[in-house]
Order: C-alpha cells, then sequence, then structure tokens
C-alpha cells in the first residue's frame, strides 16, 4: 500500500481533531477578525491559502473547544506517553524544552558530541553543563555508530553528579544504538533517559523496524513529524513518561520557546501524521521497506557505490569514495535533474525515501543517481572520517560561559588555540564542529575550510567562508 493509492484526508479527519478543525474552517464562509492579517485574503494567493491560526482558527481563543488538548492525548496514547506536546517549532524546539525541563544551571549532563546543535544550544540556554560521551565511529565507513550503554555507564561512573542522560537514536545516518541497555544503566544511576529521535518518528510501528525510544525504556523522546512522517515543516512531538521528569517542568520548558502564534497547518499535519500512523502505519512502513531494499538491490549494482546495508531499513546511505566521483558534484547533477536529495558531501549521499514516496519516485532517484555517478566516476580512493563525526573537544567553557562571554573576530589561523565563542556545523547533518567553550584546533579549521571549499554548507558561523572566527576575548 502506497499514499497514493487511497485518498486519506477523509478517513483522517474522522480520528484527527486538529486536522478536522482545520479542514472545516477552510470550507466555512467565515469572517475572521483575529490575526494572521491577511484573513486568507484571495489576492495575497496561495502563500496564505491555507493558513490557519491555532487560536480563533482551529479553536476559540480561549481554547475553549479543547481540539489541541485531544489530539495531544491521542498522540499520547499512541506512543504510551504520559505526556504529548505538539510543537511548531521542530525538533530543535523540543531538545531545548527537554534541557530546561531536566537540570538547572551548572548541572551537569551526559550529551553525546555527535548532538544536533539544537541540543547544544539547549545547553546553552539551560546552562547545563555538558559530560561528552566518546563519538564511535565505523572503521569501515567513517561513519558514526549509536551509543553504547558501555559508555554512558562510564561516564556515570565518572560523573556521578550527573542529572540526566541525552542521546540521539537513529543517528543522521540511520545508525541505532543499544536504547534498551542504556535504558536500564541510566536508571540504574536513579537518572531520566532523553532521547533526541528526530529521524525516528516511524520506528516501532513496523516489525522490521526498533522499537520506539519509550518502548526500550527512555523517559522522553523528540521527534519530528515532517521527517519520515507526513508532518508539515517544523511539525514536531515532545512525549514523555514523568516518573522521572517533572511534567510541571517540563510544560514550563516547553512553553519557554513555544509561540503564542501557532500555525493550524502545521498542527493539524501532525495529528493527521499521527492518525494516518495509527491507521495503516504497519502497511505504508512496509513498502517503504520495499522501495528501499529494491533501491539498495539496484544501486549495489554500480561499481565501487557502497550501499550501506548497517542501519535502519528504511534509510538510504551510499558510500561514493568506491567510485571516485565528488558526491557534491554528483549533488548538483541530481539537483539539475530535478532530484534534490538530503545530503550530498565528498563521501556519501543520503536520499530520503519517505511514505510519500512510489516505486516510480524512487525509480527516478536510482535512475538519475546511475547516471550522475558514472558521469563523475574517477579513481578509488580512501573514505575520510567527516569533521562531525570526529571531534575531540578540548573544554575550556562551559558552553553558556562561552556563548555569553565578549567575543572578538580573529583570522582563522589567529584563532587556533582560542576559545570559540560560536557555533560551527556543516549541514547537513547540522553536528557543531566548533561549539562555544571549545579550544580551535588548526585541524577544525582546516576540515571546515575544505568543506566550505567543496560547495558544502557551514551553518550558524558569523562567516561562512571559515576566513574568520569568533573567539572569546
Amino acid at each position: 500500500m502506497t499514499l497514493h493509492e487511497a485518498r486519506y484526508e477523509e478517513r483522517l479527519r474522522a480520528d484527527a481533531p486538529l486536522l478536522d478543525a482545520y479542514l472545516r474552517t477552510l470550507e466555512a464562509d467565515g469572517a475572521p477578525f483575529t490575526i494572521p492579517g491577511h484573513k486568507r485574503n484571495p489576492s495575497m494567493g496561495r502563500v496564505v491559502a491555507g493558513d490557519v491560526p491555532l487560536y480563533g482558527g482551529l479553536d476559540s481563543v480561549s481554547l475553549a473547544g479543547g481540539t489541541l488538548l485531544e489530539a495531544e492525548r491521542r498522540a499520547a496514547v499512541l506512543w504510551g506517553a504520559d505526556v504529548a506536546r505538539f510543537s511548531v517549532g521542530g525538533s530543535t524546539h523540543g531538545n531545548q524544552a527537554l534541557a530546561l525541563a531536566v537540570g538547572r544551571p551548572g548541572d551537569a549532563v551526559v550529551v553525546p558530541r555527535t548532538l544536533h546543535r539544537s541540543l547544544l544550544l539547549g545547553l546553552v540556554l539551560a546552562g547545563l553543563d555538558p559530560v561528552w560521551l566518546p563519538t564511535r565511529v565505523d572503521t569501515a565507513t567513517g561513519l558514526p555508530l549509536g551509543c553504547r550503554a558501555a559508555d554512558v555507564e562510564r561516564c556515570l561512573r565518572e560523573r556521578p553528579d550527573v542529572v540526566a542522560v541525552f542521546v540521539g537514536d537513529p543517528t543522521y545516518v540511520g545508525t541505532v544504538g543499544e536504547l534498551e541497555r542504556t535504558a536500564a544503566v541510566v536508571h540504574a544511576h536513579g537518572v531520566p533517559l532523553l532521547v533526541d529521535a528526530a529521524w525516528g518518528a516511524h520506528f516501532g510501528f513496523h516489525p522490521a523496524l526498533p522499537p520506539h525510544a519509550l518502548r526500550a525504556g527512555a523517559d522522553a523522546l523528540v521527534t519530528s513529524a515532517h521527517k519520515m512522517l507526513t508532518g508539515y515543516s517544523q511539525a514536531a512531538l515532545v512525549l514523555a513518561r514523568t516518573g522521572r521528569i517533572d511534567p510541571e517542568r517540563l510544560a514550563l520548558g516547553f512553553e519557554a520557546g513555544n509561540t503564542t502564534s501557532p500555525a493550524g497547518a502545521v498542527l493539524a499535519s501532525t495529528d493527521a501524521a499521527r492518525a494516518l500512523l495509527e491507521l495503516d502505519g504497519p502497511a505504508l512502513l512496509g513498502a517503504v521497506v520495499g522501495l528501499v531494499a529494491a533501491a539498495r538491490a539496484r544501486l549495489g549494482e554500480v561499481d565501487g557505490l557502497a550501499v550501506l546495508g548497517s542501519v535502519e531499513p528504511t534509510k538510504l546511505v551510499l558510500g561514493l569514495a568506491g567510485t571516485g566521483a565528488d558526491g557534491v558534484a554528483v549533488g548538483r547533477d541530481l539537483r539539475e535533474a530535478g532530484v534534490e536529495v538530503e545530503m550530498a558531501e565528498r563521501d556519501w549521499l543520503v536520499p530520503i525515501v519517505s511514505l510519500a514516496d512510489t516505486p516510480a519516485t524512487v525509480d527516478r532517484l536510482v535512475t538519475a543517481l546511475v547516471e550522475a555517478v558514472g558521469r563523475r566516476a574517477g579513481a578509488p580512493r580512501e573514505t575520510a572520517v567527516a569533521a562531525s563525526w570526529s571531534v575531540r573537544p578540548d573544554i575550556v567553557l562551559s558552553p553558556r560561559e562561552a556563548f555569553f562571554a565578549a567575543a572578538t573576530t580573529v583570522t582563522a589561523r589567529e584563532a587556533v588555540g582560542r576559545v570559540c565563542a560560536e557555533l560551527v556545523a556543516p549541514y547537513p547533518p547540522g553536528v557543531p564542529v566548533l561549539a562555544p567553550g571549545e579550544r580551535v584546533t588548526a585541524e577544525a579549521v582546516e576540515s571546515l575550510q575544505r568543506a566550505a571549499a567543496a560547495g558544502t554548507r557551514i551553518a550558524y558561523a558569523a562567516d561562512p567562508t571559515i576566513a574568520t572566527l569568533r573567539v572569546v576575548a
């Protein structure tokens, strides 16, 4: 079954109160005297046509109808959580809400150094001090492995003052860790386990997939409804069990970064994604697993192209080093052919196959990939470990201290040995190579400059060319 084999809107609205309210608002002949100011005036065109607010749109301004609460209740039931919150700020907002919920300024938390930039900035907002988990890298591929329980155990023995453990699972490239064993270790030390599962909203809903984090024993997870599910961009969920997490602190942390004018389309799409997962999730996910398996088989016939089989079964991760092709150039070729992929760096390509794909769309991807790789093929090379996965931080100040410290801009060469005052991350994957409070190394600068020169977007830096860097004055 695929999404294209059935019209879902009417089927879902019966089980999705926010979606139903959204569609009723669009269908009504109303005269709104609330914000947004465009009031969906037809003269503004399609860009505002579907913009319905929560307040005075999906519900009354006083939220008397309780549609959001009911939608969140249904999500909590589906994931087996005590609390579910719908975010219109993506997993970025969710990660930062959890950081604000579990500690106080100066508290220590275990965090992987391959964390997304959103969680690092969550540490800044909450004033938490990171105890870095070591990054395990697959020696054959140079890609990050999932979290190991033994590494968490070691951190907790060395730092008994830790108040929470954060992990990311699955990783950006689809590797998974030992969540059940990690949860047991973390709970034996009396603290909560929190999981950034931005790329794992589909976990737990098909037998070929790993269980979702709560089922594996975690206390909270953040996940994106717009990545592997069908939500609107920025749609995310925070799901928690409250045995080890204070629900009032969680509510305060969530509202601290939540907008007071949430977009109804984002909320309604989250509700619809939950309803779709509940209605036909196993069948639809089974189709995705089949599409990815077929694509892996075809691409595995390309000489030198590495097709990873050690990642979760809906993930397509392609290594180009054996082909000699430059992934950045292949990515440009694909874009010119109308095929955009999630990540294209020198050695690796990551196209996302989702519930919305069909055999025809995946065939178009595979055909374009084979042509582009063939066009760019050259002498095979060794796979290099990307800077995002090879960081070994030398911590001088806490992220918060460095973020608020007086800073100055110097040349990249002059920055080596100084304390970084900004966050610098190739994107994707959005993992910081330099973070506030860490000593700048020559290796980090060189890797960032190489990536920028190759066409990789360097995000969040004041100077994306990395000719200069901001350092603590």
